[in-house]
């Protein structure tokens, strides 16, 4: 079987490390997700912790495509997290990525250096009441900005996607995960405004989001408002009308 290991060059000393840790995935470190499709482990390397993560095994035409015609999700993610990196967008350190070839690709990773982190921002949309919530949104939307304004559309801007770390003076660090889908593109105010729908925001959270969002695009606040909660309660009716149908 054929192995392609891709390194950042300042995590060098680490290459043996990770191919012997990848020999022995299934028993190596501890659990951070386990989910149907992917699995995310933690460990401890030269007093570095990294988490590993082994996408799904492609079904057979998947494995084709993956070797012949398009990127892994293993070396998109390692890629895109370079280039938000270089922009300075806050991300996991990318370390590696590996892929293991037969007849198509049959397994991939993507090992990045393992942040502590306070919340996600799902806690923010089922705890009203959470501690500074109202600053935690109002800098995120300023976040989410400067993602706009770096040419990034990131597919994924969901809730779960998303780490908070708690700095000094009342300022949060945000990092962005799982980030095999994203296009780097200019972004006009619709496309700004849609690339919020996936965050599951209330009205109330729109509230607090949109002025500092139209402050700094230079957009009226009442536009920036209206699109947000337009594509927010579409993406939102979408997905509550497929459950419903799934229900029956």
């Amino acid at each position: 079987m054929k192995h392609n290991v891709v390194l950042n060059p300042a995590y060098s000393n680490l290459l043996g490390d990770i191919v012997t840790l990848l020999q022995d995935f299934d028993n190596l470190g501890e659990y951070v997700t386990k989910g149907d499709r992917n699995v995310i482990k933690k460990v401890t390397v030269k007093g570095v912790t990294l988490n590993i993560k082994k996408f799904k095994t492609p079904n057979f035409f998947q494995a084709l495509v993956y070797q012949f015609l398009r990127k892994s999700k293993a070396k998109r993610s390692f890629e895109y997290a370079s280039i938000l990196t270089q922009k300075g967008i806050n991300t996991p350190l990318p370390i590696a990525f590996v892929e293991q070839f037969g007849f198509g690709l049959k397994e991939s990773y993507y090992i990045s250096e393992h942040v502590e982190y306070d919340l996600d921002f799902r806690v923010l949309n089922h705890n009203p009441q959470y501690p500074q919530r109202d600053e935690i949104l109002r800098q995120m939307a300023a976040f989410t900005f400067k993602l706009h304004e770096n040419n990034i559309n990131f597919l994924d801007h969901s809730p779960g996607n998303t780490l908070i770390k708690k700095g000094p003076n009342n300022t949060f660090d945000f990092y962005l995960i799982d980030l095999n889908r994203m296009r780097f593109e200019v972004l006009d105010l619709k496309k700004r405004m849609h690339n919020f729908r996936r965050l599951w925001l209330s009205k109330k959270m729109i509230n607090i989001m949109a002025p500092v969002y139209a402050g700094l695009v230079g957009a009226p606040e009442t536009e920036v408002q209206q699109w947000m909660l337009f594509y927010s309660k579409e993406f939102q009716g979408k997905v509550n009308r497929k459950k419903l149908r799934r229900r029956k």
